[in-house]
C-alpha cells in the first residue's frame, strides 16, 4: 500500500469528510439489483459516522456525457443506502454549487449526504482543476473508498485527493492489501489463472504476471491461441490465429522468468455453441476441423488442481470456458470449487477479480469461499498489468 493513509490516521469527529464511492450499480427502473458496491462501503460510512463525521457520498453514475439526464441521477439509490446504512441519507440535487453547499451546512455529526451523479459535469472526466476545487470546498478531508475507480484520473479521484488530507477507506485498503499480498510481496510459490476469450485483450497482464507468478494456468478462448501456437489444430473454436507469434513470445519470456505455463491437455468439444449443445471430452490434440473447444475437460482440471495445490497465493481473472452456458461452466466450476477447498484449510490465499471472474465465482457459490474477491473490473486487470493507478498515486502522494 506505500505511504496512502487508512482511516486509523484520520481525526474525523465533527469535521466534514467526502468519501468517494462507487454506486454505479446495475438498476431495474428504481431498484438496484445488486448491492454489492454499497455492502462493501458499509465498514467505512459506517465508522465515520460513529465518530461523529459528517458523511458526504460522491459518485458517478452511468455516461451522462457531462449532461443532467435524470434517468442517470443517483437519488433512487437513496434508498438502497439508508437499508444498508440503517439510517436516513438525505439527497443534494447537484454535487457542487450553493445547492450542494447549502446540504452540507446542515449536517450534524453522524449525518449522511449523497449528492447528485458527478458525470452531470462534464469537468469531472475531463480531471478538471478547478471542479475538483468545487468538491475540495465542501469538505475537511477525503477519503477514497472506490478501488473500482481508481485507474481513472479523474476530478473526485486524483485532483481532489491533491486538495484535502486524503485516506484510503476500509474497501480500498481491503483491495491494496489483498492485490499487494498477490503480486507486490506474495507467500511463494504464486499462481496465476487467467481465462477470457481473447489474448488481445490480456497482452499486458500475461506479460506482467510471467515475471510475478510461478505457475500459470490459461484458459478459456485465449488458450486456443497458445494451442495453435503449438502447433495444435482447434478446428473453428474462437482462436486468434494473427497473434500465435506472440503466444509463443509470451510462452519464451515465461520460461526465461522460471514461469511454467499450464495449458488445457483436454477439452468439452461441441458442434455447435448453445445450452446443452450435444459434446465431448476429447484431447486437445484430436479437435475435429468442425469442432469448437468451450470448456476445458476434467484431465485439465485436475492437472490444474495438482500444480494450484502445491502454491501459496493465488491470483484468478477470467473464467476457464464458456460458464454462461452449461454444461460449458463444468471447468470453471470444478477448479473453483476446489481453490475455495484449498482456501478453507488454509493451504492457499486466493484473490479473484474482474467482472466475468465474479459472475463465474457466483454461478459456483463461493465469492464468500476465496479469502478475496474485487468488485473492480478495470482497476483490477490494471494492477495486475502493473500500471500505475491515478487514484491510488494520487493518495500516496499525501
Amino acid at each position: 500500500m506505500g505511504k496512502v493513509k487508512s482511516l486509523d490516521q484520520a481525526e474525523v469527529a465533527g469535521r466534514r469528510v467526502l468519501v468517494r464511492a462507487d454506486l454505479n450499480v446495475p438498476m431495474e427502473g428504481d431498484k438496484v439489483t445488486d448491492t454489492t458496491r454499497i455492502d462493501r462501503l458499509v465498514p467505512t460510512v459506517r465508522d465515520l459516522v460513529a465518530k461523529g463525521a459528517r458523511v458526504i457520498l460522491v459518485s458517478h453514475f452511468g455516461r451522462p456525457d457531462g449532461k443532467r439526464v435524470e434517468k442517470m441521477s443517483l437519488r433512487p439509490v437513496v434508498a438502497s443506502l439508508e437499508k444498508a446504512f440503517g439510517q436516513v441519507v438525505s439527497f443534494a440535487d447537484d454535487c457542487i454549487g450553493p445547492v450542494a453547499e447549502k446540504a452540507v451546512s446542515v449536517l450534524q455529526r453522524g449525518d449522511i449526504l449523497l449528492l447528485e451523479n458527478l458525470r452531470f459535469h462534464a469537468e469531472e472526466e475531463a480531471n478538471d482543476a478547478a471542479f475538483a476545487a468545487s468538491l475540495a470546498k465542501l469538505g475537511d478531508l477525503y477519503v477514497n473508498d472506490a478501488f473500482s475507480c481508481a485507474h481513472r484520473a479523474h476530478a473526485s479521484t486524483e485532483a481532489i485527493a491533491r486538495l484535502l488530507p486524503a485516506y484510503a477507506g476500509r474497501s480500498m485498503a481491503s483491495e491494496l492489501q489483498a492485490l499487494s499480498q498477490a503480486l507486490v510481496a506474495p507467500q511463494r510459490p504464486v499462481a496465476a489463472v487467467v481465462g477470457g476469450a481473447k489474448v488481445s485483450s490480456k497482452l499486458a497482464v500475461l506479460g506482467h504476471l510471467t515475471a510475478c507468478v510461478d505457475v500459470l494456468v490459461i484458459g478459456g478462448g485465449m488458450a486456443n491461441t497458445f494451442l495453435a501456437a503449438q502447433g495444435i489444430n482447434v478446428g473453428k473454436s474462437l482462436c486468434e490465429h494473427n497473434l500465435t507469434t506472440t503466444a509463443r513470445e509470451i510462452m519464451a519470456t515465461a520460461e526465461k522468468n522460471g514461469c511454467q505455463i499450464l495449458l488445457p491437455t483436454d477439452a468439452l468439444v461441441a458442434k455447435e455453441f448453445k445450452a446443452g449443445a450435444a459434446h465431448e471430452v476429447l484431447p486437445v490434440g484430436k479437435i475435429p476441423a468442425d469442432g469448437m473447444i468451450l470448456d476445458v475437460g476434467p484431465d485439465s482440471v485436475v492437472s490444474f488442481v495438482s500444480k494450484i495445490a502445491t502454491c501459496k497465493t493465488l491470483l484468478w481473472n477470467g473464467p476457464l470456458g464458456a460458464f454462461e452456458i452449461p454444461p460449458f461452466d463444468s471447468g470453471t466450476v470444478a477448479l473453483v470449487q476446489e481453490v475455495a477447498r484449498l482456501t478453507a484449510a488454509k493451504k492457499l490465499t486466493s484473490i479473484a477479480g474482474g467482472g466475468d471472474t465474479v459472475a463465474a465465482l457466483a454461478h459456483a457459490g463461493v465469492v464468500e469461499k476465496f479469502s478475496y474477491v474485487s468488485t473492480a473490473g478495470g482497476a483490477f486487470l490494471e494492477f495486475i498489468e502493473g500500471k500505475q493507478l491515478p487514484g491510488v498515486t494520487a493518495l500516496n502522494s499525501q
